[in-house]
Formats: C-alpha cells, sequence, structure tokens
C-alpha cells in the first residue's frame, strides 16, 4: 500500500471547480509547494476552504479562486494577506466571511457526516447578513431555544503539510499546535498531505512520535515528499515564516504588474529550483521559530 506521490500526480487528480480545504493557520504550516503546483497549473474556479494566508491569496492572484470560506486571511505581522485584500476589495472573488468557531463547526459536521451542528455562535451578529443561505433551527427539547445550523462544510480534497510520513500513509506533525488539520482531513473526500520526510514505516523510524499523528492512515489518499514544502510559511518545529520574503511578496501587491513578477522570480515553470530562489535550503532551516 505506497501512498507516495508527485506533487504533479496530485495536481493532476484536481479538477476544476472542486472545494479544497487547506490546513495550517495564517502563515504557519501550509502545504506551500503544492500550492504552488496548483499556481503553474491550469486548475480554475475552486472555492478554498481555510484558516488562511499566503495561499489564499496567491490563487486569487493567480486567478484560480471562485469562493472564499474562511475565519480570516492573514500573514500575522501584516494583519491582511495583501493579495486576497486586493481581490476582495475588486470583488473578484465570492466570499463567506465566518466566526472562526463556525468554521471549526462546519469541518466537523462534515467529518461526522451530518448535514449542520446547531450553536450559539453567530447570532445576534451579522454573520447570517453576510451568509443569507445560514438556516436557524428550534430545539425539539423543552427550553425551545433557537440555534443558528451551522451548514457543513464537505470539501473534495484537503491539503496538509505535516512534519513526517510513511508510505503507508501515517503522518506526524510536531509542534505545540496541531491547528484544524485533523478536521480538514475527515471533512474530505480525498486528503493529501506534503512532508518535510517520507520513511517506509513510521512505527519502525519514528516510534517514539506516535502521540504526534493527529489523523488516521485511512483518511490519507496521497503522500508526497516535499522537504521545506511549507515556505515561505513556518513549519514547527523545523524553522519559522520567512519575514523578509513574505514582506517583498506584500510590497509586490502594491506594484503595477507585482503578482506576475512575483510568479516569474520564485514559483518559476517548476519546483526543482525553487529553493536556490528563495535563498537555499540552508537559509530556510535557519528561519527562527515566531515567538508569541
Amino acid at each position: 500500500m505506497n501512498k507516495q506521490m508527485s506533487l504533479a500526480e496530485v495536481v493532476a487528480e484536481l479538477h476544476d471547480g472542486m472545494t479544497i480545504g487547506i490546513g495550517g493557520w495564517g502563515p504557519r504550516r501550509k502545504p506551500m509547494a503544492l500550492i504552488r503546483e496548483i499556481l503553474r497549473s491550469g486548475l480554475k474556479d475552486l472555492t478554498l476552504v481555510a484558516y488562511g494566508g499566503p495561499e489564499i491569496g496567491m490563487l486569487c492572484a493567480a486567478g484560480k479562486a471562485r469562493r472564499l470560506i474562511y475565519g480570516f486571511v492573514s500573514l500575522d505581522f501584516i494583519p491582511i494577506e495583501p493579495f486576497f485584500r486586493k481581490a476582495r476589495e475588486a470583488g473578484g472573488v465570492e466570499a463567506s466571511e465566518l466566526d472562526e468557531g463556525l468554521l471549526v463547526l462546519g469541518l466537523q459536521a462534515a467529518g461526522h457526516r451530518l448535514p449542520f451542528l446547531p450553536t450559539r455562535i453567530g447570532l445576534g451578529s451579522d454573520v447570517t447578513a453576510f451568509n443569507p443561505g445560514f438556516r436557524t433551527v428550534k430545539s425539539p427539547y423543552d427550553d425551545g431555544e433557537t440555534l443558528l445550523a451551522m451548514p457543513a462544510l464537505r470539501l473534495d480534497a484537503a491539503l496538509i503539510h505535516v512534519s513526517r510520513a510513511d508510505r503507508l500513509g501515517n503522518t506526524q506533525t510536531d509542534g505545540p499546535d496541531p491547528y484544524f488539520d485533523a478536521l480538514f482531513a475527515r471533512a474530505a473526500e480525498r486528503c493529501y498531505v506534503t512532508a518535510e520526510e517520507v520513511v517506509d514505516r513510521m512505527d519502525l523510524s519514528y516510534p517514539q512520535g506516535a502521540r504526534s499523528n493527529l489523523f488516521e492512515r485511512y483518511l490519507v489518499t496521497g503522500v508526497v515528499e516535499a522537504p521545506l514544502g511549507a515556505h515561505p510559511t513556518a513549519s514547527h518545529d523545523a524553522y519559522g515564516w520567512d519575514t523578509d520574503h513574505l514582506k517583498e511578496y506584500a510590497a509586490l501587491a502594491g506594484a503595477e504588474g507585482g503578482w506576475q513578477k512575483y510568479f516569474e522570480t520564485y514559483v518559476g515553470a517548476d519546483e526543482a529550483g525553487y529553493l536556490d530562489r528563495v535563498g537555499g535550503a540552508a537559509r530556510v532551516r535557519g528561519l527562527p521559530l515566531p515567538v508569541m
């Protein structure tokens, strides 16, 4: 049962119009090598679900996104992702702006194969005004409380970056925060992971790391070895986000032809030379971890 694939093989299994969930959180642990492969592809009309970072801005800038469903889209030290801001202000994408908790509930509902989950989150706010398709339900118990019915966020595919994986689909994710990667994996029909390292058998190579397995291997459709593949985002505990690179990226959002310049300079025709284009593997490995 060898689930190992290449970046190109994963993208070949995606198609126009898909709903794709992207794991990680802002500029942390994003599957950027896969995102760059999508940027080089002909994919379009995608619905993207994420606690968004640069992947959302890049896919918007490249004209790949039709609809966004998000709790936020941020680079942290740059509060609003600049290319996302540009697309949003221009009305270039449909947007469903959610409370972070509503996004969790939507993924949980999908993972449990439920049509919705009831919640008080969002009641009395503009969430329903900006999401007119949302409905309320009345509790069938004596309290009779009116609750928001958060619809399931069913994903055609989830893209996740992990610390290491094996060819069977087992994964381990280092760092203090799992974010909501497991929910993305369970909400999706297919789940593709990129990993800093791929080994034959996790139980033989890293038996001590079993506690960092966030989701079951049966959920994993494909595994791609992509060392430093989260750059320019952080991959705890391996390397931090690339502040200088993200500042340059943000500045280009305000420049004429800025996206095309970024694409040609850094994304390029293939992934093989990406690390050289951003200053080399040693530089990326030396990026300090963010301290909050």
